[in-house]
């Protein structure tokens, strides 16, 4: 079996790591932004080095081809380019470096295939800039509407529209991503979790992306003076939140062990010290690849009383997502890959979201994982060795290889 260059595969990551660079390890690369920009101008060089053809369409995203018999759709691999604010050098970006590796071994090893092969970057996965995440990936799949997406603003008052018209990389519709030109993606992404590190895996064999719920809890009590009010006559909001907090966890850890939750987002009114708070709210995302465990989270939230300590609670659905299967044929190549390999793997489901998650509802798509050192991610520690970036690269490239052969 052919590998990818592990020196070259070095080379990607310290090159591509100076863009945004934030000097403490990790980088700031917000979508379109000139650190973005740099990074696509890098990728395009490579690209077309290796003799790539390069488009892009209405949002920014970058198709670099390898050519292969005329008339056959495309292949796809890659994953984005932008980080979150004092991000790390792996997340997104991992994805990109392994496929143009794969890419780069396809020329330089001269490995026949029949379809084209593609390396793709899509536009503002991450969200950090212009809001939502997933944002362009979700417009070509019709996920979100495109007049929206534009009108989105970053903090300084900048539209989507206005750096995407500024970038240079605006390109037609017609480029998009579609089912009649492509027939599948692969998107190689760190776990950004500690499952696969801790338990010595090299490969995460991704079968989807956990169902998600994400509700909003308010709780309306009466503000008054914290020196003069007997606790027997409070209505303490706060206080409210906080029992409410402590049974979902308790409920919730009934459940399978498998089930993440969270309380990420808190607010208290009117915030000051000597005021019983009168108004609180708290948000819980909670995170499973069976719908059923899900099913159960919401009976423990339609559980909460409508008063309690004396104080009325409420809870609205915030956003939610149905857990996403990828496509089984590619997800055995890629398990089958790695056992050839002589790397352990792992069955594994995706707890955070990633464009491939889009575009498998329009294309056979499937992810490959590596491990992520401690777990971190979305921070200046974000670290995956080099081998077992090389050893993703190898398993990629591999499955893309089959894909190739078998359809």
């Amino acid at each position: 079996m052919v590998t990818c260059n592990i020196d070259r595969m070095d080379d990607k990551i310290k090159t591509f790591s100076k863009f945004g660079d934030t000097g403490r390890g990790g980088i700031t690369r917000l979508s379109l932004s000139p650190a973005a920009l740099e990074a696509r101008e890098e990728f395009c060089r490579r690209c077309k080095a290796l003799g790539m053809e390069i488009k892009t369409d209405d949002m920014a995203n970058i198709y670099a081809t390898l050519p292969g018999e005329d008339g056959l759709p495309a292949i796809m691999m890659g994953s984005h380019a932008d980080s979150v604010k004092q991000g790390g050098n792996y997340d997104g970006i991992l994805g990109v470096l392994t496929a143009l590796e794969a890419a780069e071994t396809i020329v330089t090893e001269k490995i026949p295939h029949k379809h084209p092969i593609t390396v793709v970057i899509w536009t503002n996965e991450e969200g950090a800039r212009f809001e939502p995440a997933m944002m362009s990936s979700g417009v070509i799949t019709g996920k979100f509407d495109k007049d929206v997406m534009l009108a989105s603003t970053d903090t300084e008052g900048v539209t989507f529209k206005e750096a995407l018209e500024a970038s240079g990389y605006m390109g037609e519709a017609s480029n998009r991503m579609t089912p009649e030109k492509y027939m599948a993606l692969l998107e190689l992404h760190i776990e950004q979790g500690p499952v696969l590190e801790d338990e010595k895996i090299d490969i995460g064999v991704v079968e989807g992306v956990c169902g998600m719920i994400n509700y909003e809890f308010t709780f309306v009590g009466q503000a008054d003076h914290a020196g003069t009010t007997p606790m027997k006559y409070r209505k303490d909001a706060l206080y409210a939140a906080v029992k409410t907090i402590q049974y979902l966890h308790d409920e919730l850890d009934k459940l399978d062990s498998k089930l993440v939750y969270t309380t990420g987002k808190i607010s208290a009114h009117p915030n000051i010290h000597t005021v019983i708070p009168d108004m609180v709210k708290f948000t819980l995302d909670a995170r499973h690849q069976d719908p059923e465990v899900i099913n159960q989270v919401l009976e423990i939230i339609k559980a909460i009383p409508k008063v309690v300590e004396k104080c009325e609670a409420s809870y609205k659905e915030a956003w939610s997502r149905k857990t996403v299967h990828y496509y089984p044929e590619f997800i055995d190549y890629v398990e089958k890959n790695a056992k050839e390999f002589g790397y352990s793997s792992r069955r594994i489901y995706s707890g955070p979201g990633h464009d491939a998650q889009f575009i498998t509802d329009v294309i056979p798509t499937t992810m490959i994982f590596v491990p992520s050192k401690d777990g971190h991610s979305h921070c200046e520690k974000e670290f995956t060795p080099l081998e077992n970036c090389w050893k993703g690269a190898n398993v990629l490239l591999q499955t893309i290889l089959d894909i190739d052969k078998n359809n």
